[in-house]
């Protein structure tokens, strides 16, 4: 059994509602949520001309391998009608696997953990909140050290939506 982080989001529609459908996918078809952040709002990153994202990082135990939890992940955004059509543009959900224990893996499908995690605020911070002292398996700081470190400018709210 592993346990795997990650960060779901989306800035179309009912944001909340539709993070609350993700969860159920995921708990459905990857494994227990033992884990879960509040919900944060943040201004969209990278393409900014676009509406603010909710984000909520999750720990979830999985029994899947890395690559087939990808894949599932990939088919709940497309089952919840995900668009791939401008690369950081809006979309209803976005489903992301931080870092799963203390992996290292690069493939075609998969890169872990997740490249721009210790650049991200919007990541970090509801990663933080659920997992401070989880140890970054290739820089050897912590999440709260990398949220601490992070020169992201972006501002991070914490919402009061809740999924519980």
């Amino acid at each position: 059994m592993n346990t795997a982080y990650l960060l779901i989001g989306g800035n179309l529609g009912n944001r909340s509602a539709y993070l609350q459908e993700a969860i159920h996918h995921i708990q459905q078809s990857c494994g227990n949520i033992v884990l879960s952040s509040a919900i944060y709002e943040t201004a969209a990153w990278g393409l900014t001309d676009q509406p603010s994202f909710y984000n909520q990082a999750l720990a979830v135990a999985t029994h899947l391998p890395p690559e087939e939890l990808m894949k599932t992940l990939l088919s709940i955004e497309e089952s919840m009608g995900r668009k791939r059509t401008i690369k950081l543009g809006p979309r209803i959900i976005d489903l992301d696997i931080l870092l799963i224990d203390d992996l290292v893996l690069s493939t075609g499908l998969l890169t872990l953990p997740h490249p721009a995690l210790p650049l991200r605020r919007f990541a970090l911070l509801p990663l933080s909140e659920i997992a401070p002292e989880l140890l970054h398996p290739v820089l050897h700081k912590t999440i709260a050290q990398l949220l601490s470190e992070c020169t992201d400018p972006l501002d991070v709210q914490k919402k009061s939506v809740t999924t519980t």
